[in-house]
């Protein structure tokens, strides 16, 4: 397939490269529970996936592989069903976002996984084969892989205590497993989001020692999280706003070439006035 370039500047030549038996577009895929499911739905207003794919619009395509209710282990056993082989696409970034279901509290639901076994979860998927394969490209011009973790968020035990199926969650626990999200992110060098702290810090809490968590019910309840999460797990659009615009972010202090609001990251396929048009 012939993928076409166009140059930053008005009038830029058109430059012809090919990409043989590749996808058209690199990817950016989205890896997670249900929060990352739930990322494209715009029944609430604002959402996640719709906002990060305006932002790559014919640049890359942005590919939801949420899974509702999955752990770690559930996720790595998933994830060679469904990752590409360089050969069909290329994926140039990939967000993991999990922990929300593994910080589940032990012999409730049946989804906790122990926080080592998560760790290693984490460093599996970060390593797996399928994912590596995207470190080199059979194109030595498509760019490595970038893995973006994304640390579990804070829970809201007030809005949890009446939901049966969600209320095995504890503001405390899933901060231990946002934690060693950090850690894994540091010692295999991946650029991480700490969603936590990010929410945290705005609804109010400051990490002094012995504070008590935002979320805890043994503190007041916060009207930020409320304003954040729908029933004390899943998000509501600010939530998904404060993901994107952190995502945004991120892309742009660590890999400022893949910024789409810069100039070096152009469309695949040149704008309408000098495109070519079919014989």
């Amino acid at each position: 397939m012939t993928e076409v370039l166009l140059d930053s500047t008005p009038g830029g030549r058109v430059v012809e490269a090919m990409a043989a038996q590749t996808g058209l577009l690199d990817q950016f895929v989205l890896f997670g529970d249900s929060i990352t499911q739930q990322a494209c739905s715009q029944e609430l207003g604002f959402a996640f996936q719709p906002a990060l794919q305006n932002a790559f619009i014919r640049r890359l395509d942005v590919i939801n592989r949420g899974f509702s209710g999955y752990n770690t282990s559930q996720c790595l056993a998933a994830l060679p069903s469904f990752m590409p082989k360089p050969s069909q696409a290329h994926v140039r970034f990939m967000m993991i976002f999990l922990g929300a279901n593994d910080a589940c509290l032990p012999n409730t639901s049946g989804q906790d996984v122990p926080l080592n076994r998560y760790c290693a979860n984490l460093k599996n998927i970060i390593e797996h084969p399928k994912v590596r394969a995207h470190a080199t490209s059979i194109d030595r011009n498509k760019p490595a892989i970038k893995i973006i973790l994304v640390t579990p968020p804070p829970v809201d035990e007030y809005q949890l205590a009446d939901k049966p199926n969600l209320n095995v969650r504890t503001a405390e626990r899933t901060k231990s497993y946002a934690d060693s999200c950090r850690q894994v992110g540091e010692d295999m060098n991946v650029a991480v989001i700490d969603l936590w702290g990010i929410m945290m810090e705005k609804a109010g809490w400051e990490g002094k020692d012995g504070e008590v968590l935002v979320g805890s019910r043994k503190r007041e309840r916060s009207e930020v999280l409320g304003e954040m999460l729908h029933d004390g797990l899943h998000f509501k659009p600010a939530a998904y706003k404060v993901l994107f615009e952190a995502t945004m972010e991120l892309v742009k202090d660590n890999w400022p070439s893949e910024d789409p609001e810069g100039a070096n990251f152009n469309y695949v396929l040149p704008r309408w006035e000098i495109a070519p048009w079919a014989e």
